[in-house]
C-alpha cells in the first residue's frame, strides 16, 4: 500500500488517508472503513435499532447538506468536527450561528428570541436609557438575573462599568450635573457623604 492511502475495508477502495476517520485503537490510527462507508453503515445500524433516521441528501462534492436549513452549501461555509464520519459539523455554521444566539438568551437571561423581539418592539426600537441608539444588548440585574429592558451597547457597557450601582449612578449624575462629590475624611477608612 503506497504511503498517504489506505483500503477501505468494506468499499474494498484504495483512498487518501483524509478519506478516513481518527481511530486511536488502530494500528495506523485511522478507521477501517472511509468516511462515505462509515456513515452508511452508521445509519443502517441506527434503522435497525428503531430509530428515526434522516436521509442524507445527495450533494456534489466539496459540499454538504445541511439538515437544519435544507441547503446545500460548500465545506467552508462547515465548522470541522474531528469525530463526525464525514469530518463536518451536522449543521452549517449560519444555522449554528443562530443557535448559539437563542441558546445564549435562554441560557443568560431565560427569555426566548420572541420575548426579546417583543421587549424591542415595546421599546419603539430604540436604548431604553438613550432613545437615539437602537436597542440591542439585554440588560439585567446580576444578582436577581431579571430583565430589565434592551439598551445599546453604550449603555449597557456604561451600567456595567458602573457596577449595576444606583448610588455610584446617582454620583456621576450630579458629577455631570457639576456638583462633585468629594466626601469628608472624619476617622482612618471613614468618610461622611456631603448633604
Amino acid at each position: 500500500m503506497s504511503e498517504g492511502f489506505k483500503r477501505c475495508s468494506r468499499c474494498a477502495e484504495t483512498k487518501p488517508r483524509e478519506a478516513f476517520a481518527s481511530n486511536r485503537a488502530m494500528r495506523d490510527g485511522l478507521q477501517c472503513y472511509c468516511r462515505p462507508c462509515a456513515a452508511e453503515y452508521h445509519q443502517r445500524r441506527q434503522k435497525a435499532k428503531g430509530k428515526n433516521v434522516r436521509p442524507r441528501a445527495e450533494a456534489p462534492d466539496g459540499h454538504e447538506y445541511c439538515r437544519r436549513c435544507g441547503e446545500i452549501k460548500s465545506h467552508s461555509e462547515w465548522d470541522r468536527k474531528r469525530r463526525a464520519s464525514d469530518g463536518l459539523s451536522t449543521r452549517c455554521k449560519a444555522c449554528r450561528a443562530i443557535e448559539g444566539r437563542a441558546a445564549h438568551l435562554k441560557r443568560s437571561y431565560g427569555i426566548t428570541e420572541a420575548e426579546r423581539d417583543e421587549m424591542i418592539a415595546s421599546q419603539m426600537g430604540t436604548c431604553c436609557i438613550c432613545p437615539a441608539a437602537p436597542a440591542i444588548h439585554v440588560d439585567h440585574c446580576h444578582e436577581t438575573g431579571r430583565v430589565r429592558g434592551v439598551l445599546c451597547f453604550n449603555c449597557n457597557s456604561a451600567i456595567g462599568k458602573l457596577g449595576d450601582d444606583p448610588d455610584t449612578l446617582r454620583r456621576a449624575i450630579s458629577s455631570l450635573e457639576g456638583h462633585a462629590w468629594k466626601p469628608t475624611l472624619v476617622a482612618p477608612g471613614v468618610y461622611q457623604l456631603p448633604s
